[in-house]
């Protein structure tokens, strides 16, 4: 299992911080790279834990646990970390939650609230054209450098 996010995934998030504050959008990433532990953690709220169910996957069905995949917030004038998803902090008549996700997809992310069953607004992730089936039979996507090779 990866030890860290990979590094194409590492860049265009960089990338979407820049841009996001170019649009004087402060964005918090709350998750990326997760342990088949957190993963399972997370699984248990709303089932087995209190709270509301925050994810479908167990340990080793989410690219969050392959270092492929990206949560993140908002955070507002006051400091908050928010995921109010019609907060407009720049004033410019958009949803800041939705103009992050257009430059994400415009960097090559998937979006969650762009999936018809269970919406994971705060989910970006890169799958490489890879499924999960696919990660967890240890299928990696190649780093820049490799596919140079």
């Amino acid at each position: 299992m990866p030890e860290s996010l990979h590094p194409t995934v590492d860049k265009q998030l960089n990338k979407l911080l820049e841009q996001s504050k170019g649009k004087n959008i402060d964005i918090v990433i709350t998750a990326g790279l997760r342990s088949k532990e957190e993963q399972n953690q997370l699984y248990k709220k709303g089932r087995s834990k209190e709270g509301n169910i925050v994810t479908h996957a167990k340990a080793g069905e989410s690219y969050h646990n392959y270092g492929l995949a990206v949560d993140y917030a908002v955070r507002n004038k006051k400091g908050e970390i928010i995921w109010d998803m019609n907060y407009d902090g720049n004033g410019n008549g958009r949803s800041d939650w939705i103009e992050v996700a257009e430059l994400a997809k415009d960097l090559g992310f998937e979006w969650g609230g762009d999936w018809s069953g269970f919406k994971d607004y705060p989910h970006l992730q890169m799958t490489f054209g890879l499924s999960i089936a696919q990660l967890q039979e240890g299928l990696r996507p190649k780093t820049e450098e490799e596919q140079q090779d």
